[in-house]
């Protein structure tokens, strides 16, 4: 057995495909989190930034788009060049992109300098997605929903840990302070080339073999399909730009609406980011229980009720409605992306890429597209215009009912 990965405990995980590997998922979700927690800095520095660089809500903005535009234009090449020939260690690669984003960003002494440290940190995330997806999906033996889950739940803890270990060491310590998350990056990456050396065993024990069970995936047709996608990618539409202004800017908006500080500010945000954890914990294995459909129906247009209060409720409930938003909302995710899955098993990469890459794009667009918004109005009107977004959810009702349950 190989040193490195028996230190981990994940050489001795190469199972057929009926077996849940739970060693890998659970070093994904790790590495997931390590990913996440790095790139969640960048909007979680944004009020340190704004205030040492004297930036605007627009160049705000713009370095959300660059981070989330590099992820998105990637992402989908990633995923089909993968499809084509798996990379197991690519994912390591991948994490040394963003420890150099991050060193850059704490020495950074421009606003392009900014930009550009964002965006290695965008190629970093480009590269860890779709094939981090793949392996998740390779390790789940047929429990699609719950490996994707877990694999997610990683990431969204990430996203939340990130501003709150802005407040206690970035705030207090400024900028440069981020370098040190530099140690977390360079973790990220042993782990990661422990799960490449699994996945490149997993992969020569699968060659030639047959499956030792058929996946489960919905036959539809083209047109069908195509339809399906579209209206798929419009709910993501619905639901990243929305959950891009809060990440983005739900701070801004608590220190102008209600005067708190900067660490309050940033308490409020880890509690919606960590809602989004649990809310993603729990959709992908309900998805398994009772449909993915179901799941993808019930989070996003359950959520239009609180979007369309929070923009008129006091301090303790707005806390409350964020955390109600974060929890129900976030679910949706991994029942959409295993639904695709199922639509195309043989084009996991490239579908995977495609839903990661378009995510992170929207989030970007809207979070520049917001921000300019907020310039123009105020930080409150673009509350209650994106109030309406979820409403879009409706369009779940013409997703195809010919899902199988408990793949």
């Amino acid at each position: 057995m190989d040193a490195r990965a028996e230190t981990t405990g994940i050489a001795a995980s190469a199972h057929p495909d009926d077996k849940t590997v739970l060693a890998v998922l659970v070093s994904l979700s790790v590495s997931h989190m390590i990913n996440d927690t790095v790139q969640s800095l960048v909007p979680a520095v944004y009020p340190i930034l704004k205030t040492s660089f004297a930036l605007d809500f627009s160049q705000i903005g713009l370095i959300t788009l660059a981070f989330q535009l590099t992820a998105s234009f990637l992402q989908p090449v990633v995923g089909y060049v993968t499809d084509r020939t798996p990379r197991p260690y690519s994912l390591a690669v991948g994490m040394a992109f963003s420890l150099c984003g991050l060193v850059l960003l704490s020495r950074a002494p421009n606003f392009a300098v900014l930009v550009a440290s964002a965006s290695l940190i965008g190629i970093g995330s480009s590269v860890f997605h779709p094939e981090a997806s793949r392996i998740a999906r390779a390790a789940s033996g047929g429990r699609h929903g719950f490996a994707q889950s877990l694999f997610q739940v990683g990431g969204n803890s990430g996203s939340a840990l990130g501003p709150l270990l802005a407040a206690f060491i970035v705030a207090p310590q400024g900028q440069h302070a981020i370098a040190w998350f530099a140690i977390l990056a360079f973790a990220g990456i042993i782990v990661l080339s422990a799960i490449g050396h699994w996945y490149h065993g997993h992969l020569a024990l699968s060659r030639g073999k047959p499956r030792a069970r058929p996946v489960a995936h919905m036959q539809l047709s083209r047109g069908t399909m195509i339809f399906t996608i579209a209206i798929l990618l419009l709910l993501i539409f619905s639901k990243f730009v929305y959950m891009a202004s809060l990440s983005s800017y739900f701070t801004f908006y608590l220190i102008t609406k209600f005067g708190v500080g900067v660490q309050t500010a940033q308490f409020f945000l880890f509690a919606f980011l960590a809602a989004t954890a649990v809310g993603t914990f729990f959709g992908g294995p309900l998805g398994d229980r009772f449909g993915r459909r179901a799941v993808i129906w019930g989070s996003i247009l359950g959520v239009l009720p609180f979007t369309l209060a929070m923009p008129y409720l006091n301090l303790p409930l707005t806390g409350l409605f964020a955390v109600m938003i974060g929890l129900i909302l976030s679910s949706a995710f991994p029942a959409i992306i295993v639904f695709a899955q199922e639509m195309m098993p043989a084009r996991i990469g490239t579908v995977t890429g495609l839903f990661f890459g378009f995510a992170f794009g929207l989030g970007g667009l809207g979070a520049a597209l917001l921000g300019d918004l907020a310039d123009r109005t105020s930080i409150t009107t673009v509350y209650e215009l994106t109030a309406f977004l979820p409403a879009i959810g409706l369009l779940a009702w013409f997703l195809p009912r010919s899902e199988r349950r408990g793949a």
